[in-house]
């Protein structure tokens, strides 16, 4: 399951919103560092690497066991049996190590922007090419501790929702050791704003860095989250709006000013899948990848139900090892009015590449 040369392209094409000095997600990622430098006085250096790396990097240094689901093909962008499209920036966290191995800087701030590419759900709040900030402070004999991870965790929520409310909850990531998962208050909810925690000794050993002399602390951040917390903003298709009125917005991290949209166009499909594909985050990859550059006018797939084959009438020609998915698609592009017409083509695009089955039922044919 590698990606073909047409997909590479198209992957690879998808504006870095994070290089881009203009655009909120950036400004976000400046607040952040300029916080955290100003705070520590400590040099900051930002790598940005190519997004397609070695499979080692993305997993193997970072400690992810070799059985980890997150390895799947399902879910990872292989271009190579040893390379892929990152599916995190922390994959440009060992070779940034190894060049500090290298070039020693006795205490510093790695700061790894970018967009990175997974298979996810279809929604409001998830895409399949998310921006992402690794920061992570290396610091050679001085040891980093608890204290120094709940500083960290206070200085980039205040900087990048000032004055909400932060919590900081247990959570394991192969990489740190006493991990934390930060979640800020958004009005009646809890939303989780970063991952962090202290630098496993065993990565830090695997780049070069003894970890008898260095340690550190690693947060990773959703960009595309924290701008939507900081401004308001209620989907996150919004970012790369064209429309003048919504993209002048993204300009700054000013509050965002709701612009008037029509209502969804809800379509219902009854598809015919093999068993291991009903699942949501592989359906959406798979819906984004049909749209191509129409993707923008999904906001949502959700899988309603799923009936195995033996529950199945004969009319619908399943096999074993096949299944029913009722599957939902809201339409609803976010600077324009999708008409009846052209909501049943994309809804035939997006049948046309999840069906399965010998029965077919088309909307505009």
């Amino acid at each position: 399951m590698l990606l073909s040369p047409d997909a590479l392209s198209a992957a690879l094409a998808i504006p870095d919103l994070s290089a881009d000095s203009t655009h909120a997600v950036r400004l976000v990622v400046d607040e952040v560092v300029e916080a955290l430098t100003q705070r520590w006085r400590v040099p900051a250096v930002e790598h940005r690497p190519h997004p397609v790396v070695d499979v080692a990097d993305n997993y193997d240094r970072l400690g992810y066991a070799p059985d980890a689901v997150t390895r799947d093909a399902r879910y990872s962008h292989y271009v190579t049996p040893t390379t892929m499209l990152r599916s995190h920036v922390s994959a440009g966290i060992p070779p940034a190590l190894r060049e500090l191995a290298t070039t020693p800087i006795p205490d510093v701030l790695l700061v790894l922007p970018g967009m990175v590419h997974r298979r996810d759900a279809v929604d409001r709040h998830h895409v399949g090419t998310p921006h992402q900030l690794d920061l992570w402070r290396i610091v050679r004999d001085h040891p980093m501790r608890a204290a120094d991870l709940a500083e960290m965790i206070e200085i980039v929520a205040a900087a990048v929702v000032p004055g909400a409310q932060v919590r900081a909850e247990p959570a394991v990531h192969p990489y740190t050791v006493d991990g934390r998962q930060v979640d800020v208050r958004s009005g009646d909810e809890w939303v989780e704003l970063a991952e962090c925690g202290l630098v496993a000794p065993a990565v830090l050993a695997a780049a070069g860095l003894d970890p008898t002399h260095w340690s550190g602390l690693a947060l990773g951040m959703g960009l595309d989250r924290a701008v939507m917390l900081r401004k308001g903003i209620p989907d996150i298709r919004l970012l790369r709006a064209t429309d003048p009125r919504i993209a002048g917005q993204l300009q700054d991290l000013a509050p965002y000013r709701p612009v008037s949209q029509q209502p969804p166009a809800r379509r219902d499909l009854s598809l015919v899948l093999d068993a291991a594909d009903a699942d949501v985050e592989l359906l959406g990859d798979r819906a984004r990848a049909a749209l191509g550059p129409d993707a923008d006018a999904l906001e949502e797939l959700s899988l309603r139900a799923v009936t195995a084959h033996e529950e199945l009438p004969a009319r619908l020609g399943t096999r074993p090892g096949q299944v029913n998915a009722l599957v939902r698609l809201l339409l609803r592009p976010v600077d324009r009015t999708l008409t009846a017409e052209a909501a049943n083509a994309l809804r035939d695009r997006v049948y046309a590449a999840l069906h399965e089955g010998p029965v077919q039922e088309w909307a505009a044919r």
